[in-house]
């Protein structure tokens, strides 16, 4: 085997493919650094802290969102060998990535923090990686803190995965404390990689980004074969055939090489700037003697929040339209399609995997392509049932259905919130006020407990990480899954300007709810909207019912200003004039409802305008 950049393939037994799973802010990052540092791919001159983070808005989170690969070299007993590391997020919203980066692997580093010990997401983490049937590595890191308890945390952890407490490794990633003997057990414990070297070529796609310069990028796992340079492939799942004109590997910059043999992990571009050519989960085949078979593909993530994005000024729409067929590429959960609104115009309905998945996408499209967005009220996916048996998909309370409506059913999640025992009380009463059904309580120690709940998925997507948070003292940790529908007693509120209803403002709500959300918006629009030359009532309904009124008073010109006295019926006369022409005015004047109105209106207090620093730790917000 010759050098990294110009070699020759790797045979698979000397190949390692693992990633790093954890909860947020358990040291994913900072324990890549130190092996990116260790393995010598990275000096001093060219280092900075979270280095795969390569994003402007994951290093002002201090979270990571993509999930990143790199090549290193290790050499154990004098033996070299090839690890290909993925560093992935952490959050639940951004879970995709993790299981996308999982498909490449054939191990996985299980972080957990030594100080605050096993969080929701870890588990939720684990049994992604126990799914695939990864080999895992337990590890306890920050065992430098003060706080730190290993000996407490080791024990746990082992209880879960099934291993003794001194399996348990424990390292410092800061100081880079028993980083070395980690990557030693990698070699030791994650199996190399299986695949035939002489059969067709197949290699999966697990991630793509766009360049402007050169088109689409595409990441790669070899699984069988080899692929050259210059040589034609084939997109199986398309049949689009391309020339390569790259390609290389990561460790840690993009580097040209000579071909991708069994096992290996790296990049290819053809140059193409279609950005529907490359799909996340499709197979890679050589174009002359290709494989007939494609590999299983990825399972694609079903949305689970939507929302309109729309933008500012209606001639960037074309503009927009661009920019999410180049973030999906990047983004493969992320779906979107056209919609217009009476409101606010052309722009498009979007489905996320949640709310801190739409507040990223939505400050990306207006970093990376300068973009000025207005975003709708949030909601999830629900199914009406008609009297006459029709089904129908809501995503957009506009979508509501004007028929006798029989069942309307909505989506539930499980939902597992991990706590110290103290909390135990708050939490149960915040569920259940969120319509929460508890399906069970354990005690993972003396000291800390797991609490799993059925809930409506629309009750967690709006505040409620924010508010579990602000009842535990932040000490807290949550995860969800998405487990089916249950039937519900939901309304769609209409907010009625004039007798008009505003699209932008309707929402759907639980009945039990709909007079708080009317009232709120009604006295919220009242504050935003600037006063008219007549009268303007602000309603809430549903259906033909109001359930809520604020009224915006009218300006009203003095047009006594220059009677200084002399006949009353004078004053009657100009102020029944004025009364005419203001009752005249508000039968044919409509309301104009400025952009900034619409902005404030539909940014909750919760979800849009928080400082990062408020929810960058979070594990879902």
């Amino acid at each position: 085997m010759t050098t990294f950049a110009d070699k020759t393939f790797t045979a698979p037994e000397l190949i390692r493919n693992f990633c790093i799973i954890a909860h947020i802010d358990h040291g994913k990052s900072t324990l890549a650094d130190r092996i990116l540092q260790l393995t010598g791919v990275l000096d001093e001159r060219t280092y900075r802290a979270q280095y795969l983070d390569r994003m402007d808005i994951e290093r002002e989170r201090g979270i990571t969102i993509k999930a990143q690969n790199v090549r290193l070299p290790w050499t154990v007993a004098g033996t070299d060998h090839v690890l290909h590391l993925i560093d992935t997020p952490g959050h639940v919203d951004f879970t995709y990535e993790v299981s996308r980066a999982l498909e490449a692997c054939e191990g996985a580093i299980l972080l957990v923090d030594a100080a605050q010990g096993i969080e929701a997401q870890t588990l939720a983490n684990l049994y992604l990686a126990l799914d695939k049937d990864l080999a895992v590595i337990p590890v306890l890191n920050k065992i430098d803190l003060p706080a730190a308890d290993p000996d407490r945390y080791a024990a746990e952890l082992a209880h879960i995965i099934g291993c003794e407490p001194e399996d348990v490794l424990r390292v410092s990633a800061k100081t880079g404390h028993g980083v070395r003997e980690l990557l030693d057990e990698v070699v030791v414990s994650v199996p190399p990689p299986t695949g035939q070297y002489d059969a067709p070529a197949r290699a999966m796609i697990f991630d793509s980004v766009y360049d402007t310069y050169r088109g689409v990028v595409t990441y790669i796992r070899v699984m069988d074969g080899r692929i050259h340079p210059r040589e034609r492939i084939r997109m199986m799942s398309t049949g689009a055939t391309h020339e390569l004109l790259e390609i290389g590997i990561i460790s840690p910059e993009p580097k040209p090489c000579d071909g991708l043999g069994v096992g290996e992990v790296g990049y290819l571009m053809t140059g193409v700037k279609d950005v529907r050519q490359s799909r996340v989960g499709d197979t890679v085949t050589s174009e002359k003697r290709g494989a007939t078979e494609p590999l299983v593909g990825q399972r694609y993530p079903r949305p689970m929040v939507f929302a309109g994005l729309y933008p500012m000024d209606g001639s960037d729409y074309p503009n927009l339209r661009e920019a999410l067929d180049k973030l999906q590429l990047n983004d493969a959960s992320l779906a979107y399609e056209p919609e217009n609104s009476a409101a606010l115009g052309f722009g498009f309905r979007c489905g996320f995997l949640g709310l801190l998945h739409l507040e990223i996408t939505r400050d990306r499209l207006e970093r990376e392509f300068d973009l000025d967005l207005i975003s709708t009220a949030p909601n999830v996916v629900y199914r009406v049932v008609l009297d006459d048996g029709t089904e129908v998909d809501v995503t957009n309370p506009s979508d509501w259905p004007s028929g006798k409506i029989g069942e309307i059913h909505e989506p539930v999640v499980k939902c597992t919130v991990i706590a110290p025992a103290d909390f135990v009380g708050p939490i149960m009463e915040l569920c259940e006020s969120r319509r929460g059904d508890m399906q069970g309580m354990d005690y993972l120690s003396e000291s800390r407990v797991e609490l799993r709940y059925l809930m409506p998925m629309a009750e967690i997507v709006f505040d409620f990480f924010d508010a579990l948070k602000s009842r535990t003292r932040g000490y807290a940790s949550m995860d969800y899954e998405e487990v089916g529908t249950q039937t519900a007693n939901l309304v769609k509120v209409d907010i009625l300007l004039q007798g008009e209803a505003v699209d932008a403002f309707s929402a759907i709500v639980h009945r039990d709810q709909a007079y708080g959300y009317g009232t709120k918006m009604a006295t919220r629009l009242r504050e935003l909207i600037p006063r008219q030359q007549f009268e303007v009532p602000i309603q809430a309904a549903i259906g033909s019912r109001i359930i809520a009124r604020e009224t915006i008073r009218a300006m009203r010109k003095d047009v006594l200003s220059k009677c200084y006295g002399g006949d009353i019926t004078r004053k009657r006369k100009l102020l029944e004039r004025q009364k005419e022409g203001k009752k005249r005015m508000k039968m044919v004047g409509r309301v104009e409802v400025p952009q900034e109105a619409f902005v404030a209106a539909l940014s909750t207090d919760e979800s849009p305008d928080k400082p990062p620093s408020d929810r960058s730790k979070s594990g879902k917000k």
